[in-house]
């Protein structure tokens, strides 16, 4: 049976760590870690998403300006909030929960933000930066994906990987941070829907990280025995013994999967609190970065 890597108790590790940089940081210079957190429209699970942000934020210390705005919400007034949260010294960072409401060109918005304030790590500068090899802020849940590897004792390095979904939020760049050098430095094989006999390449893994947006993408007899596996996927199935009508679950098939893995994580409970715990850490990088470039 597989040994469960709890992102919960690794993400409460790290936000207590996190909650002593800050506190440092506000003593040393007197700057506050800031995020920007904009909210557009009432779509339940964003509204779930952000309050959680905002309590971690809290949590840690740090402030969040939070702006929710109608549905409604033109481009250019969208555009214009982005630009004063840009223009604000304490707002260090800005998160633009996704997605958007229909009518809203989310290319562009992830455009408008400052690099410097861009703590998803989702623009252009900021991925050709991870690509290259430069510091910059990486995309919170392959983050998280890489920070839980490294926290379990998983070695990376010559290990073949296989990463299953090519999404521009997690497939790519979480194969991206474990092929590269200064990164997990393992083999990496990138599957997708185009991908035949999906299983072939799965059972090659020796980490096994799946991103395919679908319960029951990888099923217990299409994984390795021993292989580290990393579900990435939340999928609401339809479950009529609880309260919602629902169970939420990854996209690997978990019980199949536990019986021949070494390690895996569960859902909920695994990359989730990752997801929220790298945000802080970028976060607090950019405040560090503003507070170096008021002193010089």
């Amino acid at each position: 049976m597989a040994e469960l890597i709890d992102g919960k108790a690794l993400a409460a590790a790290m936000r207590a760590e996190m909650a002593e940089k800050v506190a440092a940081l506000r003593a040393e210079t007197g700057v506050t870690p800031g995020l920007g957190v904009v909210l557009v429209g009432d779509d339940p699970a964003s509204k779930s998403y952000v309050t959680a942000k905002e309590r971690a934020l809290a949590e840690a210390g740090m402030v969040s300006r939070d702006i929710r705005l109608p549905a409604e919400t033109t481009q250019a007034e969208l555009l214009q909030v982005i630009a004063e949260l840009n223009a604000d010294p304490a707002v260090h960072g800005i998160l633009v929960q996704l997605p958007l409401p229909k009518g809203l060109d989310e290319a562009e918005v992830i455009r408008a933000i400052a690099p410097e304030k861009d703590v998803d790590g989702f623009t252009p500068v900021n991925v050709g930066k991870m690509v290259i090899g430069e510091e910059c802020y990486l995309p919170c849940t392959p983050h998280g994906v890489m920070k839980m590897l490294e926290r379990a004792g998983v070695a990376t390095k010559g290990k073949h990987a296989v990463v299953v979904g090519r999404s521009n939020i997690v497939g790519k760049p979480v194969a991206h941070l474990l092929a590269a050098k200064n990164g997990g430095n393992a083999t990496v094989t990138l599957c997708h829907t185009a991908t035949q006999d999906l299983a072939a390449f799965t059972r090659q893994a020796d980490i096994l990280v799946v991103a395919s947006g679908r319960p029951n993408t990888v099923t217990g007899e299409m994984v390795k025995p021993g292989a580290v596996v990393i579900d990435v996927g939340v999928n609401r199935v339809p479950c009529a013994g609880t309260k919602t009508g629902y169970r939420l679950c990854g996209d690997c098939d978990f019980e199949s999967v536990a019986a021949v893995a070494s390690k895996l994580t569960p859902v909920p409970g695994g990359v989730g609190p990752m997801t929220i715990t790298m945000l802080l850490e970028n976060t607090h990088q950019a405040a560090v970065r503003a507070a170096k470039r008021q002193r010089s």
